[in-house]
């Protein structure tokens, strides 16, 4: 029996609610082993980012190709990727793996509404991973931005959405609705087999911090355990919707905190 394996090639949170140690846990709370490319540091906690420190790109593609070397990688997800050429680098990487999926999770605004890539990084995310991606997963910040236009949390404006990035070249878009404004929570499902629907009742909570890394790193889980796509992005869904469930269980910071990925196995 071959080990499922995930690659998360995302950057570092110091705080471990968000980035690589989200990845890593959620991996490893769905029976998945984890293993991780570092695109950046960060001097991160609850509340705040001190200081970000850049992994060169030629670093980036030495741990890449070790890791493809070695280990029977079955899924790849895909985080924040902060400079031009370090999309091109990863780009180029993966493309000399096109069986194996990838899950990318544009991480490009924050919750101040602030861009966090320049446009040339917005760029080449959309002519070089939009194409290598099995599946999208953006808010609707971040789909704003990909389409160059507002967007509202409405069902048909995010299934439209979900259509025209489609258009660029990806296999499925996960439109995320947590945005949205309402006591429901819809995220859309978008590829060329139709559309799904997946609705939560909102968690009023504020310890959500590294929601959209666990939710994309929860579907590459999935993939890696060779579920159909529609399957993986439902059971990671429902993992992530409980893990908010239970995030007030945990007392870690005083600012935003993160979501439970261990709810399953700690005991109450």
């Amino acid at each position: 029996m071959t080990t499922p394996i995930a690659l998360t090639i995302a950057g570092s949170d110091s705080g471990g609610g968000a980035g690589i140690q989200a990845d890593l846990k959620a991996f490893s709370a769905l029976g998945v082993y984890g293993a991780s490319v570092l695109t950046a540091l960060t001097a991160q906690n609850t509340r705040e980012v001190r200081a970000i420190h850049d992994v060169p790109s030629g670093f980036i593609r030495a741990q890449i190709e070790t890791v493809f070397d070695d280990l029977a990688v079955g899924a790849v997800k895909i985080g924040m990727l902060s400079q031009p050429e370090v999309i091109e680098t990863v780009a180029d990487c993966l493309s000399e793996h096109p069986d194996v999926p990838v899950v990318l999770d544009p991480v490009m605004v924050a919750k101040s509404g602030d861009n966090l890539l320049q446009d040339e990084a917005v760029e080449a995310l959309k002519t070089r991973l939009l194409p290598l991606a099995a599946v999208v997963t953006p808010n609707l910040p971040e789909a704003a931005v990909l389409l160059g236009r507002d967007m509202t949390g409405e069902a048909d404006a995010m299934q439209a959405a979900g259509g025209a990035l489609l258009a660029m070249g990806c296999r499925a878009v996960l439109m995320k609705g947590g945005h949205a404004e309402g006591d429901v929570c819809t995220d859309i499902l978008v590829s060329g087999d139709g559309v799904n629907f997946l609705t939560s009742e909102r968690v009023h909570t504020k310890n959500t911090h590294g929601t959209g890394c666990t939710l994309s790193a929860a579907i590459a889980a999935g993939l890696a355990r060779k579920l159909p796509l529609v399957d993986a992005v439902t059971q990671a869904h429902a993992y992530l919707q409980e893990a908010i469930r239970q995030a007030d269980l945990l007392t870690v910071g005083g600012g935003h905190g993160p979501v439970h990925h261990f709810h399953s196995f700690w005991s109450k």
